[in-house]
């Protein structure tokens, strides 16, 4: 695992470290690269004892460099206000790339036979860092106002509820209509970030996406509520 982290903190580096003169950004871009980096580790070394396989898996491999892609993304927030139209379109293609890996981590575990609670949950919480950055980035160039925060913030506020009401903590059954509404919120958000659509298009766009969002959201809250005796679903897929 440690080996791993070590490999994905050197190829970020050496992307963002290169890749933030070519979008003239300071130099301290490399380091917020590295900040923006640090809740995908977070979330890497925590609950590996959900972790069942005699291996970490390519699955696992493939959502770390999701992790990476998003960190080149998190790291140029400081400097949103200095972005012109090439650096935006650049960071929205990293942002696709990573959610075009989105759909081939889940692949890998399936046909490795290597899915697992921890696998499903680091995916998962890459997809939240995703969204929230995306979300950021939008908010801080203008594009939005803050209510696109929501966006970002339902998965943390929905984990703070389930300390407060713990069968919202229970695991969900596989859901395609949960996979898809993340797509399509990410892939919405990264457009978004391009010079392609302006206010106040890009508030419509958003505000679809995040009432998308919302409705996955809801109908999960009312299958745990209705479950709330039998100890949920079966994975967190």
């Amino acid at each position: 695992m440690l080996t791993h982290l070590l490999a994905a903190v050197c190829a970020l580096l050496a992307v963002a470290l290169p890749l933030g003169p070519a979008l003239d950004l300071p130099g301290t871009y490399a380091v917020f690269c590295l900040l923006a980096f640090m809740p995908a580790a977070w979330f890497a070394l925590t609950r590996l004892d959900l972790h069942r396989a005699p291996e970490w898996g390519h699955a696992n491999r493939v959502t770390l460099l999701r992790s990476v892609l998003l960190a080149l993304v998190g790291g140029s927030l400081p400097f949103v206000h200095d972005l012109d139209a090439m650096p935006a379109w650049v960071l929205s293609v990293i942002a696709v790339t990573a959610l075009v890996l989105d759909g081939v981590d889940g692949w890998l575990a399936r046909r490795q036979g290597l899915c697992s609670p921890y696998g499903a949950r680091f995916d998962m919480e890459m997809d939240t860092v995703a969204i929230l950055y995306l979300c950021l980035l939008l908010w801080l160039s203008g594009e939005v106002g803050e209510w696109v925060l929501l966006a970002g913030l339902l998965r943390p506020l929905f984990v703070v509820a389930g300390r407060v009401w713990p069968w919202l903590d229970n695991p969900l059954p596989f859901s395609q209509r949960r996979r898809l509404i993340c797509m399509v919120q990410v892939g919405v958000l990264a457009v978004c970030a391009t010079p392609l659509l302006g206010p106040p298009l890009t508030g419509v766009a958003v505000g679809a996406a995040l009432a998308l969002l919302l409705f996955s959201f809801t109908v999960d809250t009312v299958w745990l509520h209705s479950h709330r005796h039998d100890g949920g679903g079966t994975n967190n897929g």
